[in-house]
């Protein structure tokens, strides 16, 4: 085949505003069909979005037989149990992130992965395929800052709307596992290795009860990692990687769709690197997409998102208990 056929279940704000619209400029990909809780709601989208097909139970758009793939954009808590049924009916999945509210989630999801091996099943990370980060990687790997010791990076932003997902502990709310998550997955990223301990200190809004601001240390042994989220601060995202002869900064890590540029500081000076503009939801559709058509790997297994997960569940551990936490990887 040339290209897969997607459904997406949900008619969320991240996959009507900014993913769905960046599947249909995909060369491998056609959004085919989407689901909501009610026909109406999901004909709209459709007439909005120009997709052919709408249902109004996300059961109805797993028992379509035209579809390869489905993505999943619901709130959190649903991650897991729609990606397995999506699984058990036959579908790829590319479900958002966190993909699951703990580890132990995505082992279960990992069992149903294990008995469907010729479906892929991916955590939607995707500030991963920006070229930025394809600059970046070459810059620390021909070790032009030398040895990389640390990684700081930020992530905040302003949301206290009661009735946003963001702010429902039930749904798997809460600034870690929104934006942290992607603090987190970046140390890891860059660091190709996993943290062996980690030490968080969270804040919580007391009438929600998720938490608003979250700040955590990644012992990875000879290299550290630490970062600070917010649903509280006003909009702001930076890595920092420092290394022994240099450091690289990065304005706009997570959610870039724009021109951008990284910092590179050595001895002999500073030097800017413009990125031309990418759309990242786009080339990470793509590479999913290849991946099916090609029968290759997909671009990230489905154990990257339970090691991410597990370092999310020891930062909530640690903060409870208030003590560094060992991470064991099963």
């Amino acid at each position: 085949m040339d290209k897969i056929k997607i459904g997406v279940l949900g008619t969320a704000q991240i996959g009507m505003r900014q993913v769905i619209p960046a599947i249909q400029k995909s060369e491998s990909c056609e959004v085919a069909a989407i689901a909501s809780r009610t026909a109406e709601k999901a004909k709209e989208a459709a007439q909005k979005l120009n997709i052919d097909k709408f249902y109004g139970l996300y059961e109805n758009l797993l028992q379509d037989d035209e579809l390869d793939a489905v993505y999943i954009p619901l709130p959190n808590h649903l991650h897991v149990p729609w990606s397995i049924k999506a699984l058990q009916a036959g579908k790829h999945v590319l479900c958002e992130k966190p993909l699951a509210l703990n580890a132990g989630e995505v082992q279960e999801l990992q069992k149903v992965k294990n008995s469907t091996p010729d479906l892929k099943c991916m955590e939607a990370f995707m500030y991963r395929f920006h070229p930025q980060w394809d600059a970046v990687r070459k810059i620390i790997n021909t070790e032009q800052i030398g040895k990389v010791q640390a990684i700081h990076s930020t992530f905040t932003y302003f949301n206290d709307d009661a009735d946003n997902i963001r702010n429902k502990y039930i749904e798997g709310g809460g600034g870690l596992m929104d934006i942290g998550s992607y603090c987190i997955n970046l140390s890891r990223f860059l660091f190709n290795s996993e943290p062996e301990r980690v030490i968080g200190n969270l804040r919580y809004d007391p009438e929600y009860g998720i938490d608003i601001q979250a700040d955590g240390i990644l012992d990875f042994g000879n290299q550290s990692a630490n970062f600070m989220c917010a649903t509280r601060q006003f909009d702001d995202q930076e890595a920092v990687i420092k290394g022994s002869e240099g450091i690289i900064r990065v304005a706009n890590p997570f959610t870039q769709n724009q021109n951008t540029t990284i910092e590179l500081e050595i001895a002999t000076g500073r030097e800017t690197i413009d990125i031309e503009p990418a759309n990242q939801f786009t080339i990470q559709a793509d590479e999913f997409a290849r991946s099916i058509i090609d029968s290759t790997p997909q671009p990230y297994a489905l154990d990257d998102a339970y090691k991410n997960m597990k370092v999310i569940d020891a930062l909530f551990e640690s903060d409870k208990h208030d003590k560094w936490v060992p991470i064991a990887y099963e």
